[in-house]
C-alpha cells in the first residue's frame, strides 16, 4: 500500500513539474516570428542628417571652406551658398549640390564634402525603447548588428525580459515585428541570437513581471 501511494505521488509530482515547465516556457517564449535569412540588411550609404557636423571644403578657394552644422531644418549655411537642403542626401550628393550653386560665382568649382559628427536623419536611425540600460537613439552604421546596439545602450536592466524583445522594422512599406533574444544573446553569449539591424529599426524591451 505504502509502496503504491509512493508511486502514485511521484507520478502526480512529475505532471506537476513538467506542466510547470511548459507554463513557464509558453510565457517566455517570444511570440514574434525571429528575423529571416532573406530580411537582412543590404548595402547602405550613409545619408546626412540633422545635427550633423559637415565639412566643406572648395578646392583652390579657402574662402568658402568651412565646417558647418546641419541645423534642425535639414538645410546648411556657407559662404555663397545659403539654405541649401542637406538632410537626407549622401556627402557626395551634397558636394554636387553646393557645386552647381558656386558655379554662378566661381569657374569650374572643386566641392568635397566629409561628414565629422554623425547623426543621420530620423528616419535613419536606430531607437531603442523600454528596459535598455539607456534608452536612445543611434545612428545607423554599415552592418550594425544586434549585438553592437547592446553595446551602444550599456545592455539591458534587471527587470528587462531580454527574450521577449521585438524589433519593429519596415518591409515593403509595411510594419512588421520581429522577436530577438537578447537574454540569450547578452547573458549566454549565444552568438546565434545575433541579428543584423536596418535603418529606421525600434528594439523595444518589455519589462518582466515574474
Amino acid at each position: 500500500m505504502i509502496s503504491f501511494k509512493a508511486t502514485l505521488l511521484h507520478r502526480l509530482a512529475t505532471v506537476a513539474i513538467s506542466a510547470a515547465v511548459f507554463l513557464i516556457s509558453g510565457c517566455a517564449a517570444n511570440k514574434y516570428p525571429p528575423i529571416t535569412a532573406d530580411a537582412q540588411p543590404a548595402t547602405h550609404d550613409y545619408l546626412i542628417g540633422p545635427g550633423d557636423m559637415v565639412n566643406i571644403n572648395v578646392w583652390r578657394n579657402p574662402e568658402v571652406s568651412q565646417s558647418v552644422p546641419v541645423r534642425p531644418d535639414g538645410k546648411i549655411t556657407t559662404p555663397l551658398v545659403e539654405d541649401l537642403p542637406a538632410s537626407g542626401k549622401t556627402a557626395t550628393e551634397l558636394a554636387r549640390d553646393i557645386e552647381k550653386v558656386l558655379g554662378k560665382y566661381i569657374q569650374q568649382p572643386v566641392v568635397t564634402v566629409v561628414v565629422t559628427a554623425f547623426v543621420g536623419p530620423y528616419t535613419e536611425q536606430i531607437r531603442v525603447i523600454g528596459q535598455a540600460a539607456k534608452p536612445q537613439a543611434l545612428p545607423y552604421r554599415q552592418d550594425m548588428s544586434l549585438m553592437d546596439v547592446m553595446i551602444a545602450v550599456g545592455g539591458i536592466t534587471d527587470f528587462a525580459s531580454g527574450n521577449k524583445a521585438s524589433i519593429i522594422r519596415t518591409v515593403n512599406g509595411k510594419q512588421q515585428n520581429f522577436g530577438v533574444r537578447l537574454n540569450d544573446l547578452i547573458k549566454q553569449g549565444d552568438i546565434s541570437a545575433n541579428t543584423p539591424m536596418r535603418p529606421g529599426d525600434v528594439l523595444v524591451i518589455p519589462e518582466s513581471f515574474f
